[in-house]
C-alpha cells in the first residue's frame, strides 16, 4: 500500500491570510502600509519603515531579479525526493528596493539561474487548497 505523500503547507494566520487569499486567485500580493504605502514581506503586524499599524495588502506585478539562490540536493521533506534538484531563491521584487521573498525558480534547467536574472511570478498547486507563488525565467 502506498501513501500519497503531502507537500509542507502553510498555517495562514491573520497576517498572512490575504497573501494565501491572492495566490489561489492567481495574484501575488504583497502587505503594504496605507499610511507610507512601504511594501513589506513577510508580512509583520506594524509598518517596518514609520511604524504604523495600518496595514493592507496591494497587487504587485509580479516581476523582479534573482538575489540570490541555491540548488538543494537533499530533501529535507519527503514530498521533495522526486523533485531534486531544484532551485531555491530570494527574488528581489521591483516595486521596491529591497522588497523580497523566498521562492522557488522554476520552467529552467537549475544549471542556468544566476543572480540578476530577471523573473516573473506564475503559480504552482500544492493541493489541499493552496497556490504557491513562484517564478519562472521573464518573457524576453
Amino acid at each position: 500500500m502506498t501513501t500519497e505523500v503531502l507537500p509542507p503547507l502553510p498555517l495562514p494566520n491573520e497576517l498572512t491570510a490575504a497573501f494565501w487569499d491572492g495566490a489561489n486567485q492567481g495574484k501575488l500580493v504583497i502587505q503594504r502600509c496605507n499610511a507610507c504605502g512601504h511594501f513589506q514581506h513577510a508580512p509583520e503586524p506594524i509598518c517596518a519603515n514609520c511604524l504604523s499599524f495600518d496595514l493592507g495588502y496591494a497587487a504587485v506585478s509580479g516581476k523582479g531579479s534573482v538575489y540570490t539562490f541555491c540548488i538543494p540536493t537533499q530533501a529535507f521533506h519527503p514530498w521533495f525526493e522526486d523533485k531534486l534538484p531544484f532551485v531555491l531563491a530570494v527574488v528581489e521584487l521591483d516595486e521596491q528596493p529591497g522588497l523580497k521573498m523566498i521562492t522557488n525558480i522554476v520552467e529552467t534547467n537549475p544549471d542556468n539561474v544566476k543572480v540578476g536574472d530577471r523573473v516573473e511570478v506564475t503559480f504552482s498547486p500544492l493541493g489541499e487548497g493552496f497556490t504557491l507563488p513562484v517564478f519562472r525565467p521573464a518573457a524576453q
